[in-house]
């Protein structure tokens, strides 16, 4: 596997120089200044790879090239945004980056309810609390019809811990929800955030992957013949939130995503933790069954509730058999005679990164980079021990 490490920018309090000491030697990073459905300009472009390569390190995927919302729609200038996704794709690979990751989740990426969720060892992680999401949307959003999406067991707790909830672990929740994702969302309001949502009304499954499938068909014939290979996140978490629904969570998915167009240009993100969020996938069989269309992984682990919550745990452990997914990512790679791009997401806050607020819990250093540690000596291990 060839191991990289998430880089937001010059604003990251994690530098250059400390993803090098990690023993990291790509990074995954994008023009984050970049308003969603513009150009990504030649410069621009130029200017972070320079900065990234200045620092002895190499630029190898990006994560994201965002998908503007009138694209997922299908609806007011969305074939322009999709021009402009092609010229950015363009751009890219007339600039030597050639690998883009991407996602098709309606209005928000990644959602969680807590950023710095206590551990017991007292470090802090990313945690998804089913009952807290259902205060979000019930008692604080008040979406409409919201209640029909939670069992009654649910909401009678989600009522109860309301009623005892002071103001400020409110307004930590909401924050949570709309401010969650480093980098790549502008604080959103609880009005601008419905207003957002309300566009999706009436939206089906079916409807969303048509029009996933219409994108794909615009713009991978482009990456194929500038040979970039794009790379769909899975929606995380890997059920349908807010009314909205989710469309890369399951094997079947992923099928219906390869078929949508024949390319070697159209492949996966493969996250072991927003696939693992949801029990009925088995990730070492999806590796193998999907191998040939797996661009980059993303490797961590979730440990899983029964009522659906779960939190982001060390990397070889919770719900996911980490040793199995890592021996499937092996012989994928054997098979077809690459190292597959990799990075270590989701690490606890954890030693020193507990004294600085300005990162949450996932995207502090030394988190992942015991994350990094963890995953090169479990490969070393498994090469070692089956001769891979």
């Amino acid at each position: 596997m060839k191991e990289t490490f998430r880089w937001f920018g010059q604003n990251d309090p994690v530098t250059l120089p400390h993803i090098k000491q990690s023993g990291a030697t790509g990074i995954v990073t994008a023009l984050h200044h970049i308003p969603n459905g513009e150009i990504w300009n030649i410069e621009e472009i130029q200017k972070v790879k320079k900065t990234i390569e200045e620092a002895g390190l190499e630029w190898v995927f990006v994560e994201s090239v965002p998908i503007h919302e009138n694209i997922k729609l299908k609806t007011g200038d969305y074939t322009k945004r999709i021009e402009n996704y092609k010229q950015s794709l363009i751009n890219l690979a007339a600039c030597g980056v050639k690998n883009v990751c991407y996602n098709f989740m309606p209005v928000l990426d990644w959602t969680r309810t807590h950023l710095h969720w206590q551990l017991q060892n007292g470090g802090t992680a990313l945690r998804f609390d089913k009952v807290d999401m259902a205060i979000f949307e019930c008692f604080i959003m008040k979406r409409k019809g919201a209640e029909n999406d939670y069992s009654q067991e649910v909401l009678d707790i989600a009522k109860k811990r309301f009623s005892e909830m002071p103001a400020l672990e409110q307004q930590r929740l909401e924050d949570s929800i709309l401010k969650g994702l480093p980098g790549t969302v502008d604080d959103l309001t609880i009005a601008s955030f419905s207003k957002m949502i309300a566009q999706y009304d009436g939206y089906t499954h079916e409807d969303l992957k048509n029009n996933l499938s219409y994108f794909l068909n615009e713009v991978i014939p482009v990456a194929e013949e500038n040979g970039i290979k794009m790379a769909i996140h899975p929606d995380d978490p890997p059920f349908d939130i807010m009314g909205l629904p989710r469309i890369v969570k399951s094997e079947k998915d992923l099928e219906d995503l390869v078929n949508f167009i024949d390319s070697p240009a159209n492949g996966i993100t493969f996250c072991t933790g927003s696939l693992g969020a949801n029990p009925n996938n088995d990730l070492p069989k999806m590796i193998e069954k999907f191998g040939e269309k797996i661009h980059f992984f993303h490797l961590r682990n979730v440990k899983r509730e029964l009522d659906g919550s779960f939190y982001e745990d060390c990397h070889l452990e919770g719900s996911s058999d980490m040793y199995e997914i890592v021996k499937a990512v092996l012989k994928v790679e054997q098979k077809r005679g690459i190292d597959i791009p990799m990075r270590p997401d989701h690490g606890h806050q954890i030693l020193n990164d507990l004294l600085a607020q300005s990162t949450y819990a996932g995207y502090t250093a030394i988190g992942r980079l015991k994350g990094l540690a963890e995953i090169k000596g479990l490969s070393l291990g498994i090469q070692k021990s089956l001769s891979l």
